[in-house]
């Protein structure tokens, strides 16, 4: 277990050896505090796209769930009539030039694996760029009429019309306490000033606010080799297996090829891990299972027998109808619908 995983295990169990880092934390909260008092009084500047943006983040480390629910997104908005583009900052890449338009033949060395999974997923126009604001730039210029932001929630530098959070319901808010004495990018009291709070799984772990459940279901299985897939029961492949998850939490990747009854080695590595022929040495040869952000990363050289296991976020209709609404209500505040 890498130093990175210690630290994010400890955080969210509350571990006491984190207690001096604690005056730390509340140093960083007052600070975000105040830098987003700037945003919002206008003494920082606030790019608006002239399209409506919806910003999908977190208040947490560690992975939550926010891709699935962009790809969501995108899909469920083209049923609207609209014509989505998702600009993401590009974590784990870097490109030889911004913006960078990702294809599905880009290399996840220069998009990083989050942007080059979305466009496989979804076939909707993706930017990778640090510099928001000029990603959403190319995207409104290649026709997109409306933004889904993957991460960002921090990035107040993009205007947002819609603000949603995602919380992974089995880890909560950890310890409750900011970085780096916990896990929170911001104080538990950013949850009331969003839009909605978007609840990842079952939720175990009390919130300042009531969230909306999302569940993230087994979709199909995919064959690395030539790209078949194949429906989730029966199995593909006789267990046990290889399983590796470079996720920011792996243990909820383990924990759903459990319940579909996949056992063997399961072997977790950090958020955005890059990928090599070592990284598939394991003691046993048995089939290797993977995530498809992991998948984007290694398909050049993952094993023959490499499998991935593809997911789909579920909402309730109530959600639907509410986002109609907000983007109604949108809609009639000035933007073009879509």
């Amino acid at each position: 277990m890498s130093v990175e995983q210690r630290w994010l295990k400890a955080a969210y169990h509350g571990s006491r050896w984190l207690t001096p880092l604690y005056p730390l934390g509340c140093l960083y909260r007052y600070l975000m505090m105040w830098r987003n008092t700037r945003y919002h009084t206008g003494k920082k500047p606030v790019f608006k796209a002239g399209v409506p943006v919806i910003v999908v983040g977190n208040i947490t480390l560690g992975g939550t769930g926010k891709s699935p629910l962009v790809a969501w997104l995108v899909n469920w908005l083209r049923t609207q009539g609209w014509s989505p583009g998702i600009i993401t900052r590009g974590y784990g890449g870097k490109a030889s030039h911004y913006p960078l338009e990702v294809t599905a033949l880009t290399d996840p060395a220069q998009s990083g694996d989050e942007p080059l999974m979305l466009v496989q997923q979804t076939s909707c126009p993706v930017v990778a760029d640090p510099h928001r604001a000029r990603g959403v730039k190319t995207l409104v210029d290649k026709g997109c009429d409306i933004i889904v932001s993957d991460d960002g929630l921090q990035h107040l530098a993009l205007g947002r019309d819609i603000e949603l959070v995602v919380i992974d319901g089995a880890r909560g808010l950890g310890n409750g306490w900011c970085l780096p004495a916990g896990p929170l990018r911001e104080s538990p009291s950013r949850l009331a000033q969003v839009d909605a709070v978007i609840i990842n799984g079952e939720q175990c772990c009390p919130l300042p606010v009531e969230g909306i459940a999302m569940q993230l279901a087994p979709l199909s299985w995919r064959r690395m080799r030539d790209g078949q897939r194949v429906p989730i029961t029966p199995l593909p492949f006789v267990p046990p297996v290889n399983a590796v998850a470079g996720i920011g939490h792996p243990e909820r990747f383990f924990n759903t090829l459990r319940s579909l009854g996949v056992d063997g080695e399961m072997r977790p590595l950090a958020d955005h891990q890059r990928f090599d022929d070592q990284t598939f040495r394991f003691s046993h040869q048995r089939p290797v299972v993977m995530t498809a952000k992991d998948a984007v990363k290694c398909q050049a050289f993952a094993p023959p027998d490499s499998w991935v296991l593809e997911v789909e976020a579920l909402l309730p209709p109530e959600f639907e109808h509410w986002l109609a609404a907000k983007l109604s209500a949108l809609s009639k505040k000035g933007y073009t619908d879509g």
